[in-house]
């Protein structure tokens, strides 16, 4: 039972011996532990260095065990000192080895490879569909896709779900009255696939795997090229970005309920929000995959139901009323 504190059996036997026998002498130890004297002096060395036998002031010349409730407890305790240490020196090294890695990941800037043009970027695309194993993750943000693009990713992503793949695509809400977008979604969905879609989304980005990625190069300009990813920490704060956007997203085919405090649709609400950071109707629309007469249009709605006369007052009577 005392070997866990780095006492020996032999050692652990002699104190016991000791405990039960306070008079008992060297000679007398070693025949009651079967040892011989020698080996109870070294027993007796042993125990002396861990503190749990020391020299009897009652009788000279002669060693006592210290109690268990003294000894013992020391001994956890400077058991627990040398584990604090430990766990210190671990956490040190650990430190270490992310410094060095978060600058090896700078003096290599990025890790990965710029694909240039659509041309390059599907052959990309078909290339890890066809590698992957387990899922592959899609944010496409935008009001509508285009059908060219839908058409020429559905070959792999048959193949992919064939083999057991799960796809999970992530849409605006405003794919929503896109024909072309929701044919493609439905078919996605009977293959099961799985599809969802909210107000406002991540950059288009796809995973495969949790490993590898693919990134525009220029977010305003998906076209010019895309760059492949595998550096795990940038990969893991990518699927982090699209677990968090997935989590708050509606399934296609079920619907958004409005707010029931407010009458807000989730539109509509992130869109004050916006608003209220003080981005332009231009901005407001990109970021919500709407147009800009749409926006105004939810602007003319929400004034309405505020009874406000600009968009100031709204504004406040929003705020005031807890909307934002």
């Amino acid at each position: 039972m005392l070997e866990s504190l780095g006492l020996n059996a032999r050692a652990g036997a002699v104190y016991q011996a000791m405990l039960d026998h306070p008079g008992h002498g060297v000679d007398e130890l070693a025949a009651l532990c079967d040892l011989t004297p020698g080996q109870v002096h070294d027993c007796l060395d042993e125990l002396t260095q861990l503190m749990l036998v020391r020299a009897s002031t009652e009788h000279p010349g002669q060693m006592r065990a210290v109690s268990p409730e003294i000894g013992l407890a020391d001994m956890l305790v400077r058991e627990e000192v040398e584990l604090a240490a430990r766990q210190a020196k671990l956490a040190a090294s650990r430190a270490a080895v992310t410094r060095m890695v978060a600058d090896r990941a700078d003096s290599r800037a990025t890790h990965g490879e710029r694909l240039l043009g659509m041309d390059a970027i599907q052959t990309r695309l078909d290339l890890l569909g066809r590698g992957a194993t387990s899922e592959v993750l899609g944010v496409h943000p935008g009001a509508a896709q285009r059908p060219e693009d839908l058409a020429a990713g559905r070959a792999a992503d048959t193949e992919a779900m064939a083999r057991g793949v799960t796809l999970k695509v992530l849409y605006q809400d405003a794919t929503r009255n896109d024909p072309h977008t929701t044919t493609f979604a439905q078919w996605l969905i009977s293959k099961r696939g799985e599809v969802r879609t909210a107000p406002v989304i991540p950059q288009r980005l796809v995973i495969f795997d949790r490993t590898q990625a693919l990134v525009p190069i220029d977010p305003a300009d998906t076209r010019k090229g895309a760059l492949h990813v595998a550096e795990p920490g940038i990969v893991g704060a990518l699927c982090g970005l699209f677990d968090q956007a997935w989590s708050t997203a509606v399934p296609l085919g079920a619907t958004r309920a409005d707010d029931p405090t407010t009458g807000l649709s989730a539109t509509e609400r992130e869109l004050l929000r916006l608003l209220g950071t003080g981005v332009t109707d231009e901005t407001a629309s990109q970021r919500l995959g709407i147009s800009s007469r749409t926006v105004k249009r939810h602007m003319a709605s929400i004034m309405e139901r505020l009874n406000a006369t600009s968009r100031f007052e709204a504004g406040i009577k929003a705020a005031q009323k807890g909307w934002l």
